[in-house]
């Protein structure tokens, strides 16, 4: 009889791949990660994914969903979007790890230049939205009764003739968060073609919207496919107009203006006691994701120190119960108004051997 394999020793790479990929983590899933999660922090993670960790700063010992979704995940798929998935591939597999090290810097690499292109991309498409969009940044500081006053239509879809192929999908998911609108963005694919990525809100089944589409215009969409939330299609190169107004039509017929308004779940106040580097450590140290999500929590804030940190984020001073508080709001370097109300979480920040509480600011709007 011969020995059956550890699988065990694998369940960093199941952790990893049930994050990365947004898999829903029921309790059978949840555990899998769990255990993943715990020999990464107990130094018996695949060379591949220490070496992901190391050339992205961070602490493995401390390794936590987070890092799998937007940590090692990322730089995995800046591979396939900026040069060859094979890549990835082999810095998971290998076991030198000098080869793991070697690659990650090199994915690291790719991860950095798939940031820039996606920032000239989403400033070029936001200047195309401008115009349907005078109201400028919709997500965070917009009062909800300005969501769809001055917003874009039922959807947005969006050509550049030199928009990269690889990042378009990313491009379509930040623009759905800012709008709150179905997606696609499209780049040149060659041949005389056009891939488009497309992202959606929970009210549209984006497949099914797409079937929709390509049934009342069977010679507009060549090839599609995807599920609710996602899909991808392929038009002719002088295609896109026409698609943008069917998917437009068939959107609209499926939608109303109510489902385009965003909805914040949270888990209301926290009490100014509850409030403390002690939590925040326990929930950076259990497992969430996709259908459990991490706690959010909702209060008002006075803002008493604000400044400009790594071009586009904003490090906070916040007031609230009598005490001051740090804070984070990410991708966002214009200043805030005194008062605030704001969607947050909590965290543990280490910085310099000191550890701290401080608050991720997640949506934010004007109070008073």
């Amino acid at each position: 009889m011969g020995t059956e394999p550890n699988l065990g020793a694998l369940l960093d790479l199941v952790a990893l791949g049930t994050v990365a990929d947004v898999v829903r983590l029921d309790d059978n899933n949840r555990l899998l990660v769990q255990q993943g999660l715990q020999r990464m922090r107990a130094g018996r993670a695949q060379p591949g994914i220490a070496a992901l960790f190391n050339a992205a700063g961070r602490d493995i010992r401390r390794a936590g969903t987070y890092d799998l979704g937007f940590v090692a995940g990322p730089r995995l798929n800046a591979a396939g979007r900026m040069n060859d998935m094979s890549v990835g591939i082999e810095c998971l597999t290998t076991d030198d790890p000098g080869r793991a090290a070697e690659i990650a810097r090199q994915l690291d690499q790719f991860n950095r230049q798939r940031r820039d292109v996606e920032a000239g991309m989403q400033e070029s498409a936001l200047a195309t939205v401008e115009d349907v969009a005078p109201q400028g940044d919709l997500l965070r500081g917009a009062p909800q009764e300005d969501l769809l006053r001055g917003a874009p239509g039922y959807t947005l879809s969006l050509f550049d003739a030199q928009w990269h192929q690889g990042v378009i999908g990313i491009l379509a998911s930040r623009l759905r968060e800012r709008f709150h609108r179905p997606t696609f963005a499209f780049a040149a694919a060659g041949n005389g073609e056009l891939k488009g990525s497309g992202r959606s809100i929970p009210a549209l089944h984006l497949r099914d919207a797409l079937d929709l589409v390509s049934k009342r215009h069977p010679e507009l969409i060549l090839r599609f496919g995807g599920h609710a939330a996602a899909a991808g299609l392929t038009l002719r190169e002088d295609g896109f107009a026409a698609f943008r107004d069917a998917f437009e039509t068939v959107a609209a017929g499926l939608l109303t203006p109510a489902d385009l308004e965003r909805e914040w779940v949270t888990d209301g106040p926290l009490p100014p006691q509850d409030l403390t580097l002690e939590n925040a450590a326990a929930l950076a140290d259990a497992v969430w994701g996709q259908g459990f999500p991490e706690p959010r929590f909702y209060d008002r804030f006075t803002v008493a120190g604000q400044r400009v940190v790594g071009e586009r984020h904003l490090k906070l001073r916040l007031q609230h119960g009598g005490r001051t508080l740090d804070a984070m709001l990410f991708g966002h370097a214009d200043p805030l108004p005194d008062s605030i109300a704001a969607t947050y979480r909590l965290s543990a920040n280490h910085y310099n051997g000191a550890v701290t509480l401080q608050l991720l600011i997640e949506h934010w709007h004007k109070t008073g």
